[in-house]
């Protein structure tokens, strides 16, 4: 005769474990047995602890960390009402990382994105596309790695995540928000904290859930810090970005928590305000010294300031605490190998792999690092293992980008050109492809077709200053001066320091004063 276990623990036990939805099915049957609001006892009794196991599973379905993700859309970025200064001083701004170049390299030797930051080791959603100036740019400017569509608006991921998460009780919402008394709940803790993240997180009613925190803040009389917080996460969520800093900076004024200075982080880069945000991240570390959040944040900055040798210090400080940090032993190595030593970086890539980490970009640095290291055993072999693993198309011509590096690299130009060809096959938005293969079309002599590529190269990423450097001499060689002039400026206006497009402008204003 086996002995049955208590329902309530049951289910308690499928949340620990993670199985939200057989613990989400028990607590339902629960409830049907003995319904919260036939409960006259206003202690916390089986069916309330049902109710916010329930509400607290069905959370945790659809919870996302709001610290990290945060993706801007076109809406949020073009459509912002934040008034922020148009021309702010060097160093200072994240929409002018051009600014400080202290430490930052120069992007002869590291790529960089369209907000001119340097390609970095690790894809974050938040800093992949910067700060698009224009509509033009933000429409160009990818969501993610993985598809060319920009980012249309960040609420709308929030409202799919609240109707997709109607499928969890298919007889409709498990808490009918609109017939709430959020006053009776505010009077109640225990079942309010439950309430506020089910209405936050799981329904995306953020005006709602700024309700019930403001009427729980009350009745705490103003004491609580979590509720601060909460409200300053609502205020964020709306674009209320002074309101939610006030609410933050009492929560901390009341109870110092390593969250809610990365909130506060988040709010003052949200403002442009990034020195703000290195003070703030500081202060947190005296607090609580050798915090590995509050390093890496400091590091973040760092690195889209351009200020690529401090980010690496902070980075090293981060992998002092905690050696599997996977960002900063990404972002390390990333640095090692844009500095001219693949060797170093293969150190990195491997400790990578041993850790687990097995796809395709981990295998495309490794190649990469074992040819430039002179290692050519391994390189082949990488991405063949990088090609095996490519999810999608951009990862693979990612790959076969880099495979036409190796070719050029052996001397063997038909199979670079044929790799680059595959490039565009499978990514035909790769404007570096289109640069490498005119210069592999002009050294055959086709001149016309080279003109024609570097074009397709300098209308998909005007902030390359290769395909406008390329095209201004092949002009200049065939005697378009005029066409060589404009492009040779968009090339200085790109990279100021690239002494050949100087000469190149200098010889060319030569021509002009003798006409």
């Amino acid at each position: 005769m086996g002995c049955e276990m208590e329902p309530l623990l049951l289910a308690w036990s499928y949340f620990r474990r993670r199985k939200f939805q057989l613990c989400a099915d028990l607590c339902t049957q629960m409830l049907e047995k003995s319904p919260l609001d036939q409960e006259p006892d206003p202690e916390l009794s089986i069916s309330q602890a049902a109710w916010i196991l329930k509400a607290r599973a069905l959370t945790e379905m659809v919870y996302i960390d709001e610290i990290d993700v945060d993706q801007e859309g076109i809406a949020e970025m073009m459509l912002d009402e934040n008034a922020i200064a148009q021309v702010p001083r060097p160093g200072t701004s994240l929409k002018l990382p051009g600014t400080n170049q202290v430490g930052g390299p120069s992007p002869a030797v590291r790529p960089i994105t369209q907000a001119g930051r340097p390609l970095t080791g690790f894809l974050r959603p938040s800093t992949h596309s910067g700060r698009p100036g224009t509509v033009e740019q933000a429409i160009r400017t990818p969501r993610t790695a993985y598809t060319a569509r920009p980012i249309t608006s960040s609420s709308g991921r929030f409202v799919r995540l609240g109707t997709a998460s109607m499928l969890t009780s298919p007889d409709g919402p498990f808490i009918n928000l609109s017939r709430l008394n959020l006053a009776k709940y505010a009077q109640k803790p225990k079942l309010a904290k439950a309430l506020f993240e089910y209405i936050f997180h799981h329904e995306n009613d953020v005006k709602t859930a700024l309700d019930l925190a403001a009427l729980s803040t009350e009745h705490s009389q103003y004491k609580d810090w979590w509720w601060k917080v909460q409200i300053g996460k609502c205020y964020y969520r709306l674009r209320m970005y002074r309101e939610a800093e006030k609410q933050f900076k009492s929560a901390l004024r009341q109870q110092e928590m390593v969250d809610t200075f990365l909130y506060l982080a988040k709010v003052y880069i949200s403002l442009d305000q990034p020195m703000t945000a290195l003070n703030l991240f500081k202060q947190g570390l005296f607090t609580f010294p050798g915090e590995v959040s509050l390093l890496c944040g400091i590091a973040r900055i760092c690195e889209e300031m351009n200020d690529i040798s401090a980010a690496a210090e902070y980075y090293k400080e981060v992998l002092k605490q905690d050696n599997t940090h996977v960002e900063a032993i990404a972002c390390i190595g990333s640095n090692h190998f844009y500095s001219d030593q693949p060797e170093i970086a293969l150190r990195f890539y491997r400790r990578l792999l041993q850790m687990g980490v097995y796809n395709c970009q981990l295998f495309n640095n490794l190649g990469l690092c074992c040819f430039y290291a002179q290692q050519y055993d391994m390189t082949l072999t990488s991405f063949e293992r990088a090609l095996s693993l490519a999810e999608n198309e951009e990862e693979a011509a990612d790959v076969w980008y880099n495979l036409g590096h190796v070719a050029v690299g052996i001397g063997d130009t038909n199979l670079a050109h044929q790799c680059l060809r595959l490039t565009l096959v499978n990514n035909h938005h790769h404007a570096e492809a289109y640069n490498n293969l005119a210069v592999l079309e002009m050294r055959k002599g086709h001149v016309e077709q080279a003109r024609a590529l570097l074009q397709t190269a300098a209308s998909l990423a005007p902030h390359m200053y290769e395909p406008h450097f390329n095209f201004a001499t092949i002009s200049d060689k065939i005697g378009d001066l005029q066409r060589s002039y404009v492009a040779a400026q968009k090339s200085e206006a790109a990279f100021p320091d690239h002494v050949d497009t100087q000469h190149l402008i200098k010889q060319l204003r030569q021509h002009f004063a003798m006409l």
